[in-house]
């Protein structure tokens, strides 16, 4: 990983993205999207995650986001990523309305053999670029193109129309993940 994505300050507020191996449409299914919202939700309230943007596409997440208590925001970040792949590969195996189950788990298994560190099933890629937000005009720049991702993927006209973001709380509207820090953009 490039020196430019890294966490370098625990206290910083970071943008991040991070996808599924291979950029796979997972989350084109709401019942994988709903374990992310879980977990989020898992995040804020017992591991001191401020989430100040969020969206999820059917292939990536995006997240503002800064640790509020002792745990680093790597730590934070990979823990999310490592509970929601185990809960998200359980949910796939289990589903029986999957049509693509059996692609999705070769795939992941595929993207396994190739890590050292991945024993059955790589479900997230291994990058997610950290971008330290260290100024107004930046995090309004990361928050408009988090809310835009919808709009630019024509899954929907308007951002707050985008039910998976936090483009709601920023019209004034509650967004189905609650405790979002809105800030001005």
């Amino acid at each position: 990983m490039s020196r430019n994505y890294k966490f370098r300050n625990s206290e910083g507020t970071y943008f991040v993205s991070f996808a599924v191996v291979e950029w796979i449409d997972v989350f084109s299914r709401n019942e994988y999207k709903e374990i992310l919202l879980e977990s989020l939700r898992y995040s804020q309230i017992n591991k001191g995650m401020e989430i100040m943007a969020w969206c999820i596409m059917t292939n990536h997440v995006h997240l503002v986001f800064r640790s509020v208590k002792q745990i680093k925001p790597e730590q934070l970040l990979g823990d999310f990523k490592r509970f929601t792949s185990k809960k998200i590969i359980k949910a796939i195996i289990e589903n029986p309305k999957e049509s693509r189950k059996d692609w999705l788990l070769e795939k992941f298994h595929q993207a396994a053999e190739s890590k050292s560190n991945v024993k059955h099933y790589q479900f997230w890629r291994h990058d997610n670029k950290p971008i330290e937000i260290w100024s107004n005009k930046v995090i309004s720049e990361k928050i408009r193109y988090i809310h835009n991702n919808p709009v630019d993927g024509e899954l929907v006209f308007r951002p707050e129309q985008y039910v998976y973001s936090s483009a709601r709380d920023y019209i004034g509207e509650q967004g189905i993940l609650e405790n979002i820090i809105v800030v001005d953009i």
